[in-house]
């Protein structure tokens, strides 16, 4: 199928925090703008527009996607919409993952409903995560339910749950949270593959990472904790996000070069 209307929705993932780009909106390229690329490509050798809107908007938790990005994405009319949440609820201390799901289920519904072929992501396994691999449970969880929710409604499913043959630190931005441009990379390649769409991408080399000693790894933790934990930990504490002053990036279906 040759896709025409493109409608990304999510969090920090889908805006592409950790490619920046200073020729595009917001400063970042990201997979869904590799991958909407890519699909413009196919859709101008088909002889067809095509256009793209990104909604996603980073901090955003589940519930806060669905009630402003679906709507807005619905009047889109868009064929093909990709839809990523969940990873900041995850990481909340308290967080009821069937109600999430309940919710997320809803909305992949009134998208498929719509005509619309639906793309969603299960969160990457943690394992290798210093911090967050105490919270591989809820993760597994969650990803089941993404599953569930996706072959209900013929939803095509992105597994990063299983993508291995990776190294954490060689796909991750210095913050060990968001994908670097390796990793975004990864991520579209990934995406047209499980949309069966033919492409020429090809892995970005890794970024060389310096061997540390013990000693000064334990430095970069601490740097890295300081720079990058405290600020996130104040902002949950004092009830802001990262992204209570970003506007989606790409609101409108527009041509993408």
């Amino acid at each position: 199928m040759t896709f025409q209307k493109y409608v990304a929705l999510g969090d920090s993932f889908t805006e592409g925090v950790g490619d920046p780009d200073a020729t595009r909106p917001n400063g970042l390229r990201g997979w869904a703008d590799r991958t909407a690329e890519v699909l413009a490509a196919e859709a101008a050798a088909a002889g067809t527009g095509f256009g793209y809107a990104n909604l996603a908007i980073r901090g955003r938790k589940l519930p806060a996607i669905v009630a402003e990005q679906v709507d807005e994405a619905l009047a889109l009319q868009p064929d093909l919409v990709t839809i990523h949440g969940g990873g900041n609820d995850v990481l909340r201390p308290k967080v009821d993952l069937d109600a999430l799901a309940a919710d997320y289920d809803a909305a992949v519904g009134r998208l498929k409903a719509s005509g619309a072929h639906v793309v969603m992501f299960t969160i990457a396994d943690p394992r290798d995560s210093g911090v967050f691999r105490l919270m591989r449970g809820r993760f597994a969880i969650f990803n089941e339910w993404v599953r569930e929710i996706a072959e209900s409604h013929d939803a095509t499913v992105v597994d990063m749950w299983r993508m291995r043959g990776w190294a954490h630190a060689e796909v991750f931005d210095e913050d060990r949270l968001h994908l670097n441009p390796v990793g975004h990379q990864r991520i579209a390649m990934a995406v047209l593959d499980a949309l069966h769409v033919p492409h020429a991408l090809e892995p970005l080399p890794p970024i060389e990472l310096p061997v540390l000693s013990a000693r000064e790894q334990r430095q970069a933790n601490l740097a890295w904790a300081r720079t990058h934990v405290a600020p996130w930990v104040h902002r949950r504490v004092t009830g802001r996000s990262s992204g209570d002053t970003v506007e989606p990036k790409r609101p409108a279906l527009e041509p993408i070069r």
